[in-house]
């Protein structure tokens, strides 16, 4: 079961979201999903 997240960003970072989103032809939920992966991926290094 998935779980749904609210989160509050600033202006900026909702920018960044949805360029990024843009570029990559995906939804925001991914980009984010990306997201921690990667950091999580970058704390085991």
């Amino acid at each position: 079961m998935d779980t749904m997240l609210r989160v509050r960003v600033d202006k900026t970072t909702l920018e960044k979201l949805d360029d990024s989103a843009k570029e990559l032809n995906t939804s925001r939920s991914e980009v984010i999903r990306k997201g921690i992966h990667k950091v999580h991926d970058d704390l085991k290094k």
